[in-house]
């Protein structure tokens, strides 16, 4: 990753030296001017702070939402879409008066909202009004942030709905137009062109694009590879896992396989070795990231896809008999730039079926949600895995990668979504194993609660390291290769800073995959300070589409370990 250090001489207090524990990660003040029989250093006085938890916190943002969150999708308007479905009845939150679905499958009249959009700044939400059924549906946005939401279920299963952001009483909008085929539990990926790719989904071994190409066919493309992941009865191969690559073709994981995608000539260049271990694809659920890419000038960045947790073959079979297996503990990690990518294994100190996996700013993995026992699917899982765990893809001791975060109190079962939000906390929601909303009666009940988890590096200890105000010269508009800068103050003088900037898009979260989830860690050309708590970050945009498909993404400031609260750039 690329990480500046500013050497100032100027100090201004000498303080004892602070213990290394105080500090979030690995990256440390550099001691330059230690002496090695000294107790003292010099270094910049701080103020008492108030102790807080080190291992993360959890708030509780609202009891019920009305609707459980299925489906979470951030927009650059700090505004988050929350979604379920249609096709179970009334949810526990009213549309606005006159607003209702009517000869829907379980209700004639339905006037009980499926859908609300959350601002996150005053921490309140709106019902919206989807038309059709989005039950275990897919999304991405486009270049100009408005989601392009498809498939569902029954009559919702090729529909194409749009939400474009705004501050108004804006709603879902259905087009006319439909998908080629059925899209249920199907996976969705911006490309570099700005179209949007949707592939597979069950029964449909095929991709297709929105808008249309010319030359697409009423199936879409076919795609032998799904049918080849297919598992008798159980499949295990529902919404793949999906990454653009630095050279514009699209990487495809399905079970246990993975594979490299010319979707512009339709051919499959590779396959990638079979992960070891477990199926990792729906209903043996897994998740999965693409490790974030290290930009420099004129290097290729080298691509790393993560995959953790799942199921054995038969456990969803075994769950619906009412036993249930031990979900997966194992993840691995391949390069699939090496010459010849391998899997690397490693073992989670808390093994899980149906996590979450986030990337975070500092380039860290958080992975949450989800079960010890069974699999993905109506009462099919046991014992709620209750703690998150941070994983560092940079830490040299595989040992050292895993830490055990603090726990939450509500079970975050199937059904249930995470997702990063501009100020680096963690949005998290949902969780409904039942095939109705069932409060009573049941070992886990449907959530409609909403909760924000605090991720170390936002506990109060580390408050001196955060960078504020941040701001970037050119606006809001960037374009590729182009230079940049970002300036912000630090709320103490730093005498040895280090600094890196990610930038990371909003990705749309169901089902345990975070759809368009990518981090680039942007080549700082310089540094500068410009008084004594002023500091501006010289960067490089992305080179290429192809590395960072066109859209919004929020940029952070990362100062030893500690982000900043984002801004959002849209680069075209």
């Amino acid at each position: 990753m690329e990480l500046i250090k500013i050497q100032s001489f100027s100090f201004l207090f000498t303080i004892l030296i602070l213990s290394s524990s105080s500090l979030p990660h690995r990256h440390r003040h550099n001691r330059r001017h230690h002496r090695r029989n000294s107790q003292l250093i010099p270094t910049i006085f701080h103020p008492p702070f108030i102790p807080s938890n080190v291992n993360g916190e959890w708030v509780l943002l609202h009891e019920s939402i009305g609707v459980s969150a299925m489906h979470m999708q951030l927009l650059y308007n700090n505004k988050v879409i929350i979604f379920d479905r249609t096709d179970f009845g009334a949810s526990n939150l009213s549309l606005p008066q006159g607003k209702c679905r009517f000869d829907d499958e379980v209700l004639d009249v339905d006037c009980s909202a499926h859908s609300v959009l959350y601002d996150i700044l005053s921490n309140t939400y709106r019902p919206l009004m989807v038309q059709t059924d989005v039950w275990c549906s897919s999304g991405a946005l486009n270049s100009d942030g408005t989601l392009i939401q498809t498939g569902g279920y029954h009559t919702g299963d090729r529909k194409i709905r749009l939400f474009s952001p705004c501050d108004g009483d804006c709603d879902w909008t259905e087009l006319p137009q439909n998908l080629t085929v059925q899209r249920w539990y199907a996976s969705d990926h911006i490309l570099p062109d700005g179209r949007v790719i949707i592939v597979g989904g069950r029964k449909a071994f095929s991709y297709e694009f929105f808008p249309k190409t010319m030359d697409e066919n009423g199936g879409g493309f076919q795609l032998p590879f799904l049918v080849e992941t297919t598992d008798p009865i159980e499949e295990n191969n529902l919404y793949p896992f999906l990454y653009i690559l630095p050279n514009g073709n699209l990487y495809i994981f399905s079970n246990q396989r993975s594979i490299e995608l010319d979707y512009v000539n339709h051919n499959v260049l590779r396959e990638f070795p079979m992960i070891p271990g477990e199926k990792r694809s729906y209903p043996a659920t897994g998740s999965s990231v693409m490790l974030p890419l290290r930009l420099r000038q004129g290097q290729e960045p080298v691509v790393e896809v993560m995959i953790c947790g799942g199921a054995w073959g038969g456990a969803y079979v075994k769950a619906l008999e009412g036993e249930f297996w031990r979900g997966s503990s194992s993840c691995g990690r391949m390069r699939i730039t090496d010459p010849d990518p391998k899997w690397v294994m490693e073992e989670m100190p808390l093994g899980r079926v149906m996590p979450d996996m986030l990337l975070l700013p500092t380039g860290n993995v958080l992975i949450l949600n989800g079960a010890a026992n069974g699999a993905a699917g109506w009462e099919n899982a046991i014992d709620p895995v209750l703690n998150p765990v941070l994983y560092r893809p940079d830490e040299p001791d595989p040992r050292r990668r895993f830490t055990v975060l603090t726990p939450t109190k509500i079970a975050r079962m199937y059904h249930s979504s995470a997702i990063l939000l501009p100020d680096g906390r963690i949005l998290v929601g949902g969780s409904n194993p039942h095939a109705t909303y069932n409060f009573t009666g049941v070992k886990y009940p449907t959530e409609l609660s909403l909760e924000a988890f605090s991720p170390p590096y936002l506990a109060t200890q580390y408050a001196h390291l955060r960078p504020l105000n941040q701001a970037i010269d050119v606006g809001q508009v960037i374009s590729y290769d182009q230079q940049f800068s970002i300036t912000f103050t630090l709320p103490f003088p730093q005498p040895d800073a280090e600094f890196m900037v990610s930038m990371i898009p909003p990705s749309f979260t169901t089902h345990s995959f975070g759809m368009n989830q990518r981090l680039l860690f942007l080549e700082i050309v310089r540094v500068e300070r410009f008084f004594m708590f002023g500091y501006r970050v010289i960067v490089f945009a992305p080179p290429t589409r192809n590395v960072a498909p066109p859209g919004y993404y929020m940029v952070f400031v990362v100062h030893q370990g500690v982000p900043s609260h984002s801004v959002w750039v849209k680069i075209q």
